[in-house]
């Protein structure tokens, strides 16, 4: 196993767009890369998913994952985070704040298309699927 892999709502979206099935392709890479997922990619996913059994699908698949909690522990990290990266003069939405610091929780690497992950210091980020 190489680790852990907390995949962004972005790749998601952007695969379904592109008429692949980022499920199928996740599933391809879960022998060698450890799945993972919070709440925040859930609901984004979901939430965007138009037909009623596509969402069901992706709530089945996420049901599988490990999902990174988000304790009051975990709220303080991210406002932490939220003000280091501030001071940097940059700036970060909260729910990429949350998959940030959800995946520097367990040392994830975060799969993504949104280049704002580079700005969080420590995180590991790849645009591609790993091999």
């Amino acid at each position: 196993m190489q680790g852990s892999l907390l995949v962004d709502s972005s790749f998601y979206i952007s695969r379904i767009r592109q008429g692949a099935d980022p499920l199928a392709e996740l599933a391809a890479i879960s022998d060698e890369w450890e799945i993972v997922t919070c709440g925040v990619v859930m609901v984004e996913v979901c939430r965007g998913c138009s037909l009623e059994k596509a969402r069901e699908r992706f709530a089945r698949a996420f049901s599988t994952m490990i999902m990174v909690p988000t304790p009051p522990k975990m709220w303080h990290k991210i406002m932490d985070l939220a003000w280091q990266i501030e001071r940097q003069g940059k700036t970060m939405q909260v729910t990429d704040l949350t998959i940030a610091s959800c995946a520097l929780e367990i040392d994830a690497t975060v799969l993504t298309l949104d280049s704002d992950f580079l700005r969080v210091p420590g995180l590991i980020v790849t645009d591609d699927l790993p091999s």
